[in-house]
């Protein structure tokens, strides 16, 4: 069993918990670099200038190899200092070197294979989140590369439609701070399906990774397990409120929520038309139109918006709905600033009909799953009343078998999302409710609930044989012990 105490043993800090307000509030013990930290005084968020820095476009990669059925790729993780918040220097963990960290495009049948090179001071295991692997390439929590040079690499067969994925660390105890600083890539998978579509393309097909952040007044990034409510400077592509140049036509963007623990409604500071065409799998049917883009930690929204609608000289602001009652709505309400500063020609269109899914499978097992966290000091993270144990399999589960898990969150106060490793879902009711339109009619590998919230989800357990996890995706309850192990066998 996978504790605490053998954490440490692996080089983790040990956490406690402790309660602000009612909200439990976990925080990583001091290891031997924070007393010199905290030397240091807070950054203020309000006092960050907004909307000067641009906001970049992560880098591209290009395998070293590529042969008739097979890309390959080398990753090296090591530390590099950025240019976050104006002005000031931050030691980041990355791949590559790169924050944002960089994009793989890959193609559906396709293999990738990656090579991963840890160079940090801390064990990793890099999962890529959304994907159908194979076990020994999931990137189980406690299959670690060693620090100081240990590899591994991870094979991907892409034997599934297009999809927006996204790579993390997933080593236990650790992701969440791992992730924290850094340690995030984007892998954009398509088909024919996608390819046929006529929807924006090439410079104006645009990846952003969203998140929160907290740092010293000396740009030193400051994580404590379960601090949200010191997390309060928005980042995107990298970039503490950035802004981005747009010509006056469509743009497709595939957004990522990166955040250890937040939640993000998007909107337009005009409240006028976003179009939202695909989530975590891939396109949706039908195009959803709205004027909010809901994402919580994990999930991807890939969105349209027609910027043809403003002149140039247009300034206008992607903004958060989802602000808690102790957060500022001037800090933590504001993203991401899209300013307009040119013309250009547009062939790009949204069709009404984008994909045909599968039909659902008939389900023959139905389970049930209570997320919950204790909400007072020296508490834990459960799934069914029981902490993650590497050593034990908690959900037996028959290769080719189709499921419904009905998964509800007890807590009053936290919010939680699930996850579910190696397949794709349905969601076929949110309490109690059929689901017919919206994002969640597409496929799916994360889904918030909210306090109190109930979902019920259908997948086909098929492909690979083996033991994943399936847990809350807000990192720091994952690392708390909300986390589970189902074997396909």
């Amino acid at each position: 069993m996978i504790t605490r105490r053998t954490a440490l043993k692996a080089g983790v800090a040990a956490t406690s918990i402790v309660g602000t307000g009612g909200m439990l509030l976990p925080v990583v013990n001091a290891t031997a670099k924070e007393p010199a930290r905290a030397a240091a005084a807070e950054l203020d968020a309000a006092g960050i200038t907004k909307f000067i820095q641009k906001m970049p476009l992560p880098p591209v990669l290009t395998p070293y190899l590529n042969t008739g059925s097979t890309s390959y790729y080398r990753l090296t993780l090591k530390e590099a200092v950025k240019e976050i918040v104006p002005g000031l220097r931050t030691p980041l963990r990355t791949f590559n070197g790169s924050f944002p960290g960089p994009v793989i495009k890959a193609e559906s049948n396709r293999r990738v294979v990656i090579k991963q090179i840890n160079n940090l001071a801390v064990p990793t295991s890099i999962h890529l989140h959304g994907a159908h692997v194979p076990q020994d390439s999931d990137g189980s929590p406690m299959d670690l590369i060693p620090s100081g040079g240990g590899t591994k690499t991870y094979t991907y067969p892409n034997t599934q439609p297009h999809a927006n994925l996204w790579f993390h660390d997933h080593a236990h105890h650790m992701e969440s701070e791992n992730v924290f600083r850094g340690m995030t890539g984007t892998y954009i998978l398509t088909d024919d399906v996608e390819r046929r579509l006529p929807l924006p393309a090439g410079q104006y097909d645009v990846p952003i990774s969203l998140r929160d952040a907290r740092f010293l007044e000396n740009g030193e990034l400051v994580y404590a397990m379960g601090d949200f409510k010191m997390r309060n400077v928005i980042l995107a592509n990298g970039r503490a409120w950035p802004y981005f140049e747009v010509a006056s036509r469509k743009y497709r963007f595939r957004l990522t929520n990166t955040s250890n623990q937040r939640f993000f409604d998007l909107s337009l500071a005009d409240d006028s038309e976003l179009v939202q065409i695909g989530t975590d799998g891939g396109l949706l049917p039908a195009p959803y139109r709205t004027n909010v883009v809901k994402i919580s930690p994990g999930e991807r929204a890939d969105v349209v918006i027609d910027f043809s609608r403003y002149p140039v000289g247009t300034v206008i602001e992607l903004r958060n709905k989802d602000i808690a009652p102790f957060e500022s709505a001037d800090v933590v309400g504001q993203v991401l600033q899209f300013r307009v500063t040119r013309t250009a020609p547009d062939h790009s269109s949204v069709p009404e009909r984008l994909r045909t899914l599968p039909e659902l499978g008939t389900a023959t097992v139905n389970r049930e799953f209570d997320m919950r966290m204790d909400e007072a000091p020296g508490g834990s993270a459960y799934i069914n009343g029981k902490t993650y144990d590497m050593d034990r399999i908690d959900t037996e589960i028959a290769y080719g078998a189709t499921e419904i898990w009905t998964v509800h969150n007890s807590n009053k106060i936290a919010p939680h999302n699930f996850h579910m490793h190696l397949v794709q879902f349905r969601v076929l009711e949110r309490n109690g409710q059929p689901v017919t339109s919206g994002p969640e009619t597409g496929l799916k590998d994360t889904v918030p609930l909210k306090p109190g919230e109930t979902v019920k989800l259908q997948a086909t357990f098929t492909g690979y044989r083996g033991t994943y996890v399936y847990h809350c995706h807000l990192f720091d309850h994952g690392a708390m012990g909300m986390m589970a192990n189902m074997r396909i066998s």
